[in-house]
């Protein structure tokens, strides 16, 4: 067998190889998005809802969200003026504070990410992340 044949069935073994593994879950192949270490995604639910926090472990069937922050909103009971619509105020609030009282973590099943964005640190729902974690250490 000449060695550029080998190179050949090496390489497609190799490609079936990761398919496979993708298919199983072991290897997402463009999955995921290449998380910036360090930095805040937001991740984006098939149930609509929008957590953000720092990903871990994202190759994982449970990838895991830690300093988890929401956006609440919130809109005044009734209008100012007839026929117009109040302004929603819009809170970014860190998970814990709730009644069940969780722990600042998430595993997500992977199944349920839509997409993940990295989030620049200039954003404002970074700033807010930010100012907030300044206001309540």
């Amino acid at each position: 067998m000449s060695k550029v044949k080998a190179i050949v069935i090496l390489i497609v073994v190799v490609i079936v190889v990761l398919l496979a593994f993708d298919a199983l879950g072991v290897v997402p192949l463009g999955i995921m998005p290449q998380i910036s270490s360090g930095g805040y995604q937001a991740v984006f639910l098939s149930n609509g809802q929008v957590y953000f926090g720092k990903l871990l472990r994202q190759s994982s069937q449970y990838p895991t969200l830690r300093e988890v922050y929401y956006l609440q909103i919130t809109q005044p009971p009734q209008p100012i003026l007839e026929g117009t619509t109040p302004p929603a105020n819009i809170n970014v609030v860190k998970l814990g504070g709730e009644l069940h009282g969780p722990t600042d973590e998430m595993r997500i099943n992977r199944d349920h990410i839509l997409f993940i964005e990295n989030l620049k640190s200039d954003s404002r729902v970074v700033q807010a992340i930010e100012q907030f974690k300044a206001t309540n250490p």
